[in-house]
């Protein structure tokens, strides 16, 4: 029970300080959101959590795989100007894309 009290403190105050910086100095907040910050974390909890280091390889090797793969969501924003896009419309589109970036992952962690 405190290990999950723990595990969210935790987590939510790395959400809320990166989404606090990112009007302060979006550079940085931007440079610690792409760090593997969320893995770390969620590698360390798990591994705490079930004690088994060979799923907490596997676990890291679908993270290895999913990076790439996560940065479809981006591709909306990066043409945002282009195509007059607000918001709301990269960021649906984007939840979108990461759909099929799912079942691309889900076929590349099956041939790894």
């Amino acid at each position: 029970m405190w290990l999950a009290i723990g595990k969210t403190i935790v987590a939510a105050v790395l959400i809320s300080f990166v989404s606090w910086l990112s009007g302060k100095k979006t550079g940085l907040a931007g440079f610690l959101t792409a760090l593997p910050l969320t893995t770390l974390l969620a590698l360390a909890f798990s591994h705490m959590e079930w004690g088994d280091a060979k799923q907490s390889v596997e676990y890291a090797k679908s993270v290895f795989v999913a990076i790439p793969v996560s940065l479809l969501f981006f591709i909306p924003f990066l043409l945002a100007q282009k195509f007059n896009l607000g918001f709301w419309a990269c960021y649906s589109s984007g939840i979108v894309l990461l759909g099929v970036g799912y079942f691309v992952h889900g076929f590349l962690v099956k041939v790894a």
